[in-house]
């Protein structure tokens, strides 16, 4: 594209626009034609129908459905320049694709070569219309990065404002990014937040707005204490309160994907929100998931008001096997958060997950073998879900315990998850897990009141999902076994183990 063919771009934003999105759609409905049905599909995960996904964006309860956008490239399975896929659902278990929202086509989106296009954002209900909040990158633009903003009033075909960007740059020169927006209203005032770094330090920067246009800097809402990143990406301020209290109060929640933190991806803050001062005070941080494959998750307020999370289930840098099918990316199960009175966040499956439940199986009150390996054969399978109750409250230090899943036949090729007792750890052992990237993710976790150990898992083809301890912590991974790869099996070492439950699903399929 020339330099007119540009400017004739941005007089014309609406057509241009609606043109890239037809022609992108064209793209995407080729592309997805020659997806193969096996392979690493998953049965139950939201994933692009083709081509690249990566962070979830404008996560929102919109006229009774659910919608989650993403960043999305139509044209093929590697990042590219951004769109916003776009999908619904009534339940949270069946999602319908719909046309993409938004492509690249004004001077603040669309470049010529390296990074551009409409990054990482939010969405709200402006009275009965779907706003997304979003940013537009450009390299070498300069500024690089802007929030911008675009309508709907069906919900599916969107326009970008003729006036954007809504914030032009960054309040200050010299800082590291500023983008992935965040918007929510409280007390009649819209404020967003911006993730940002300065001088080494990861920033969550803080707007106010009356009309979503116009918007004012508050100031820094939160920054790092020097051990957590210096660019804080996809930030995500929340008011959430205690099960015990019930209502949020003055409690929030910063969730954040810090930036150059080493292992860590993502983590939370939990404190709170001082509207008049524009000041988030945390009291307590910890890592938000374990696993390799999280990141980039976002939050949004149903109208059952539950605090609903979703994350991407990949990793930046992995070596995604899917690609070679044609498609790249997925998201995580939906998860419900859950605040506990010490200030730590605990995350579990929404409840109509259970729909998906098929043939039941299980075993109850039986030791395990030190040395032994029991496989259970009525939920051999690549999508299931698994609850498992050990009591381990009376075992020598040296016991280790678990589950493994996506077992071959020959034994060779399984991922493993295993308590160690005398670390208090809990790891998922993917080295034996088949193509794809290895590794042990592990966590500290301290045992039940009661000392039992409770293990819910969700296992869909290329991915297991974790939540121990009734979400006090979990362990999100992708895995690429052979198909064939089917069997479940308990295991204890070195002790005795008693299994107090084991409750297994084999889940139906509702993806395509």
């Amino acid at each position: 594209m020339n330099v007119n063919d540009r400017v004739q771009d941005h007089r014309e934003p609406s057509s241009t626009h609606r043109n890239r999105v037809e022609e992108a759609n064209r793209a995407l409905a080729e592309l997805a034609g020659a997806i193969p049905g096996d392979g690493y599909r998953l049965h139950y995960h939201l994933m692009p129908p083709a081509g690249w996904m990566n962070d979830p964006n404008g996560l929102v309860h919109f006229q009774g459905e659910y919608h989650v956008f993403y960043q999305h490239y139509p044209y093929m399975p590697k990042h590219g320049p951004m769109y916003w896929g776009h999908a619904k659902s009534r339940d949270l278990v069946h999602w319908e694709h719909l046309p993409i929202a938004l492509a690249p086509s004004e001077a603040y989106d669309l470049g010529q070569e390296g990074g551009y296009g409409c990054w990482s954002g939010s969405a709200v209900d402006d009275e009965g219309v779907l706003t997304l909040i979003y940013t537009g990158h450009v390299d070498g633009r300069s500024p690089e990065e802007a929030q911008c903003i675009a309508t709907s009033t069906d919900g599916v075909h969107f326009e970008k404002w003729e006036h954007n960007p809504a914030i032009s740059g960054p309040p200050a020169a010299g800082g590291f990014g500023f983008r992935d927006p965040k918007v929510w209203k409280h007390d009649g005032v819209w404020y967003m937040i911006v993730g940002h770094g300065m001088d080494g330090q990861g920033q969550a920067l803080l707007y106010a707005s009356a009309d979503l246009r116009q918007w004012t800097y508050k100031g820094i809402a939160a920054d790092s204490d020097g051990t957590m990143g210096n660019m804080w990406e996809c930030p995500d301020l929340f008011p959430l309160g205690t099960e015990s209290v019930g209502k949020a109060g003055d409690g929030h929640v910063l969730i954040m994907s810090p930036m150059n933190m080493g292992a860590t991806k993502t983590m939370y803050l939990t404190g709170n929100m001082d509207y008049k001062a524009g000041k988030f005070r945390y009291e307590y941080a910890e890592r938000l998931d374990y696993g390799f494959d999280f990141y980039a998750p976002q939050t949004f307020l149903d109208d059952q008001g539950r605090r609903i999370l979703i994350g991407w289930m990949n990793i930046w840098g992995a070596s995604m096997p899917e690609q070679a099918e044609g498609w790249m990316g997925a998201f995580t199960l939906p998860r419900e958060l859950k605040l506990n009175d010490d200030g730590r966040l605990r995350m579990v499956p929404v409840a109509e997950l259970k729909a998906l439940r098929g043939s039941h199986a299980g075993l109850q009150e039986r030791y395990v073998a030190a040395g032994s390996l029991v496989d259970i054969p009525e939920l051999a399978g690549d999508a299931l879900e698994l609850i498992a109750v050990f009591d381990a409250g009376d075992l020598s230090a040296a016991a280790e315990f678990g589950i493994q899943v996506r077992c071959s036949a020959d034994g060779r090729e399984f991922t493993e998850i295993v308590y160690h007792t005398a670390e208090r750890k809990l790891r998922v052992d993917r080295s034996r897990s088949g193509q794809g990237d290895g590794g042990v993710s592990e966590a500290e976790l301290e045992l039940l009141e009661d000392g039992r150990l409770k293990l819910h898992l969700f296992v869909d083809r290329s991915s297991v999902e974790l939540f121990a301890n009734d979400g006090l912590k979990t362990m999100t991974n992708r895995i690429y076994p052979q198909l064939e790869s089917l069997g479940v099996k308990i295991f204890a070492r070195n002790a005795n183990v008693r299994l107090q439950s084991l409750d297994g699903w084999l889940l139906r399929s509702v993806t395509a």
